[in-house]
């Protein structure tokens, strides 16, 4: 059997849903194919969903803040109902937490200034006002408990914090792709669950569709790969990623739960927080919780993981202990858990931590891949750059030559497609790091 289509997508989490609407709002017939049995259940259903806009560079500062307008008005952007009902968004503000010597400034909030972006300077006084439980000793550099110097007593304070009100994280991921599927199949999308692309069919430097388990195919002259974490076996059944200078590859990452100290309700009273002090970030969760994963410090290990089908899912005893005691260290009272509690999942990491938003040197087949664990807050935003990306490129546009430029529907921005490109040199003001 062959299905037709004016665009395949690989991948039905949050960006590969959001490129279907975006691109069926164009008038395109997408099909979006998923190996996994519903929109957003592989790497986007454990995510953190953070939402925050502070960046170590202009053009991801810009994307992420004009996703948080998409985010506060949700209904607005599905223009639909979903029987499941809508994912909400919990704005409870971010704390950030550097070392003494981070120049936080000239890191995020220049750019902030430069956007209008709000923010507030907390000094060691308003931060314990606003979080009594706090203790604001200085625990830099991040270390793990088998180190000795974890356990000697700090002397140092931490400065203060910036507060970043725009932020927070979404309720439920996975119903925040549900929410996308019902809005794109609303406008002529179609979902195809529970099957697995096998190969990339082409001529000689255009792509022509791809092939599924089972032998069906799809004729599409269009394909996108939103894969998450499989976008580098993707790219090889592309025969492409040869010719990429920035590549991806897939890492392993534990998130942990934690208890709320007793007498204090992190569910209706916690930040989001980036502690770089600590080596980590938290966040309120339901049940009166504490959601807790690692900012990459020097001191963790890296899990780099070949076959995205096959890794250990289980949290392990080491690195439950170093999260959660250095969350410990900033949180007077934090209860410690008998077990480990927590779940382990894939980012999808490019060479500098950026995404790639471009197109290939195979025609037709184009990239929104190397998420990691932070763009799922730009979905929706990428959903709209992809679109008029593979618009233009299909139309004829030289986007190596010449990329493509967005304005953004919500900020005064226009978002520049060429800084994602494949063909990049590595961005040096990259973080090098995620937040959830």
């Amino acid at each position: 059997m062959t299905r037709q289509a004016d665009a395949a997508i690989i991948g039905a989490g949050i960006m590969g849903a959001a490129i279907g609407l975006e691109l069926a709002k164009k008038g395109y017939r997408p099909l979006v194919v998923d190996k996994l049995p519903a929109a957003g259940y592989g790497s986007t259903s454990n995510t953190c969903a953070v939402i925050r806009g502070h960046y170590s560079t202009l053009e991801g500062t810009a994307m992420a803040y004009e996703g948080y307008f998409y985010w506060k008005d949700w209904s607005h952007y599905l223009a639909v109902a979903d029987e499941r009902g809508l994912a909400r968004f919990v704005e409870t503000g971010m704390i950030l937490i550097k070392d003494p010597s981070f120049d936080v400034k000239k890191k995020y909030l220049d750019h902030h200034d430069e956007l209008k972006i709000p923010y507030e300077i907390w000094d060691r006084e308003k931060l314990k006002e606003k979080l009594p439980l706090f203790d604001l000793h200085s625990y830099y550099p991040p270390k793990r408990p088998d180190n000795e110097k974890f356990w000697e007593k700090p002397t140092g304070l931490i400065p203060g914090a910036t507060y970043f009100p725009a932020a927070g994280y979404i309720n439920d991921p996975q119903l925040s792709v549900h929410n996308i599927q019902r809005a794109a199949e609303s406008k002529g999308a179609q979902f195809l669950f529970n099957t697995r692309v096998v190969e990339i069919r082409k001529t000689e430097d255009r792509v022509t569709g791809v092939t599924l388990a089972g032998g069906e195919t799809i004729d599409a002259p269009i394909v996108i790969n939103a894969a998450g974490p499989h976008s580098f076996l993707v790219n090889r059944m592309a025969g492409i990623e040869d010719k990429m200078k920035i590549k991806t590859k897939a890492l392993r990452h534990e998130v942990h739960f934690v208890p709320s100290p007793e007498g204090f309700n992190y569910e209706k009273n916690g930040y989001l927080t980036s502690d770089g002090d600590v080596g980590g970030y938290h966040r309120p969760e339901v049940g009166n919780k504490i959601l807790l994963g690692s900012e990459d410090p020097e001191c963790d290990p890296e899990e780099w993981v070949e076959d995205p089908d096959n890794f250990n899912r289980n949290v392990t005893p080491e690195q439950w202990k170093a999260q959660v005691y250095r969350l410990a260290n900033r949180i007077q009272g934090l209860p410690i858990p008998t077990k480990p509690v927590g779940l382990a999942d894939l980012y999808d990491v490019s060479d500098d931590w950026i995404p790639i938003y471009d197109k290939s040197d195979l025609q037709g087949f184009y990239l929104a891949i190397g998420t990691s664990g932070n763009q799922y807050k730009n979905g929706p935003v990428v959903g709209h750059l992809m679109a008029e990306l593979i618009d233009a490129c299909e139309n004829g546009h030289d986007h190596d030559r010449d990329p493509v430029k967005l304005k953004c529907r919500y900020i005064d921005f226009t978002l520049n497609a060429g800084f994602y490109s494949r063909l990049r040199e590595v961005i040096e003001d990259s973080s090098f790091s995620v937040l959830g």
